[in-house]
């Protein structure tokens, strides 16, 4: 019964094309962005969680030379 009413909406069979296409599009610019990132990024976004709040000096020097987005 579910395949018959799917098959009457005219234009049904675009979405699943659309929506492998959105798929495919987000992992591929995903790994464009890794791909591309600068390795003094990674690091600094990698300590970023363990760092203590007295070294604003660093995240702000990191902040003025855009290498934190």
């Amino acid at each position: 019964m579910d395949k018959n009413v799917l098959r009457a909406i005219a234009g049904i069979e675009i979405y699943p094309i659309i929506s492998f296409g959105i798929f495919f599009l987000f992992f591929l610019l995903l790994l464009v962005y890794v791909l591309l990132v600068k390795p003094r990024h990674m690091q600094t976004m990698k300590h970023l969680p363990l760092q203590d709040n007295t070294d604003d000096a660093t995240l702000r020097h990191d902040l003025e030379h855009g290498i934190i987005c």
